[in-house]
C-alpha cells in the first residue's frame, strides 16, 4: 500500500526516545566538592556571597572553565545589584544563571543529569501540601 512509509525497524534494532536522551546527555553527580575562586574583592549582598557558594558546590561546578567562572562573577554582580533593590536587572540574572542549569527545566534544556537528583527530591518530603498549592496559584490566578 503506498503511502505508509518506510518498513519499522527489527525489534532488536530500536532505540527507545529515554534511551537516546540519556545517552545524549552530560551525567554528573553530586559530591558536595568546593570548586571555583573565591567572589573576587567587592561589597558583595550577603545573598550574592551564599549565592556564590550554592554554584561551587553545584554538580555543575564540574563542567565549569575558567571562562564560565569568570560569566559566572560578572552575573555575580547583576546578583548583588539586584538583592540592593534594582529589580531591573532580574531578566537578564534569569538569563545567565539558565545557561548553567539552575533550575530543573534549565537543566532538562541542557541535556543535564544529575545524578541522584529525582530521587532527592522525593525523599526530602518537601512537596508543598495541595492545600497550600491551591492558596498560591489562587494568589497567581488573581482570584481569592
Amino acid at each position: 500500500m503506498a503511502g505508509r512509509g518506510p518498513s519499522p525497524k527489527p525489534v532488536l534494532q530500536r532505540e527507545s526516545r529515554t534511551q537516546a536522551r540519556e545517552e545524549s546527555s552530560t551525567k554528573v553527580t553530586a559530591d558536595d566538592t568546593l570548586r571555583g575562586p573565591d567572589l573576587p574583592d567587592g561589597d558583595w549582598h550577603p545573598r550574592t556571597v551564599e549565592w556564590w557558594n550554592v554554584w561551587r558546590r553545584s554538580p555543575q561546578a564540574q563542567a565549569f572553565a575558567e571562562t564560565d567562572w569568570e560569566v559566572l562573577a560578572e552575573t555575580a554582580l547583576l546578583h548583588t545589584r539586584m538583592w540592593n533593590g534594582e529589580v531591573s536587572v532580574a531578566p537578564e540574572l534569569r538569563l545567565r544563571v539558565a545557561k548553567w542549569g539552575a533550575t530543573v527545566e534549565d537543566r532538562q534544556r541542557l541535556k543535564l543529569i544529575i545524578e541522584g537528583e529525582a530521587q532527592d527530591a522525593k525523599k526530602s518530603g518537601k512537596a508543598i501540601p495541595a492545600d497550600r498549592r491551591r492558596r498560591l496559584m489562587s494568589v497567581v490566578n488573581g482570584s481569592s
